[in-house]
């Protein structure tokens, strides 16, 4: 019996290229990856990597991937809704159709780009706005989950895992469909005694302490429970835990929180495992109005925006 004590780390990646959809998707930005991804990269075990409709491009997904694959650093595909504006952060009334299209088509992209640095995206955690509607709106989690199972027939494999909150609709979706569905955990925001988080501007629903944080993801790791902000102990079950890069001193409690976890004896490695890249399957062509459709139109000719 495996009495190893794991768990993995994400962090959402490849986000530093903001502005409007055109840009996203310009092939002229810069090639290497940002530098807090980067040292980010060294840290984590698994990078949430924007797919271009909320942030990032081509040459970021690739730079990323790259950089991931280096480190032996699990890739995940982080889409979202059409929605550069306002960082994916606001939600949309879409079809369940339309959304499967749209996700579908950021899977595609960002593993066209991974598979030809020599890796391949593990799983699927969507963002923002998305991520949480998709936690309790059936008929979006199904868009969600659709895409999924259409990437892998394209692939002709398994269907990638997702990645959410315990309890949520998507993840009860997909493993209704047999998509692996893993749930994870904060190593920053506080829980409730329901086990959900506290709501973002109530005491306690960001803990800014790294002693204290480290403390909690330690707890999560070993003891699959935490103390609720009533100071109750409640169980936390996750295989993954998020440490978010764009809050100030990312990057050191990051650092803080894995030091804490490997001086605990707990592994730190990606949920998913390792592979090998498969070969490239065909490319299908962009969703109607999509940023490639745009930018193969206007893109190249007008430059970044």
């Amino acid at each position: 019996m495996d009495n190893v004590h794991r768990i993995d780390l994400n962090c959402d990646l490849g986000e530093a290229r903001r502005g409007t959809l055109r840009w996203s998707w310009s092939l002229g930005a810069r090639s290497g990856p940002d530098p807090g991804d980067a040292a980010l990269l060294d840290v984590v075990t698994s990078a949430n990597v924007a797919c271009g409709f909320h942030a990032g491009n081509r040459p970021t997904m690739s730079a990323t991937a790259a950089a991931a694959a280096e480190r032996g650093v699990a890739l995940g595909a982080h889409p979202s809704y059409r929605d550069a504006a306002n960082f994916g952060r606001t939600e949309m009334e879409i079809t369940r159709g339309e959304l499967a299209d749209h996700v579908y088509f950021q899977l595609v992209e960002l593993d066209m780009a991974a598979r030809r640095r020599g890796t391949r995206v593990r799983y699927v955690k969507p963002h923002g706005a998305l991520y949480n509607r998709i936690a309790h709106d059936s008929d979006q989690a199904a868009g969600v989950v659709d895409a999924v199972l259409r990437y892998a027939d394209l692939a002709d494999e398994d269907p990638l895992p997702i990645l959410g909150l315990p309890g949520s609709v998507v993840l009860s979706h997909a493993a209704s469909v047999g998509i692996a569905a893993v749930s994870e955990a904060f190593a920053d925001r506080g829980y409730r005694a329901d086990g959900t988080l506290v709501p973002r501007g109530r005491p306690g629903a960001v803990i800014t302490d790294a002693d204290e944080v480290a403390a909690r993801v330690v707890d999560i790791a070993r003891e699959r429970e935490i103390s609720a902000d009533d100071g109750s102990r409640i169980v936390v079950s996750a295989q993954s835990v998020c440490v978010h890069g764009d809050t100030p001193g990312a990057l050191g409690l990051a650092r803080r929180v894995r030091r804490a976890l490997e001086a605990a004896g707990v592994e730190v490695a990606p949920f998913t495992g390792s592979v090998s890249a498969p070969p490239l399957p065909s490319v299908p062509p962009p969703p109607r109005g999509s940023p490639q459709e745009d930018g193969d139109r206007a893109g190249a000719r007008d430059g970044p925006r």
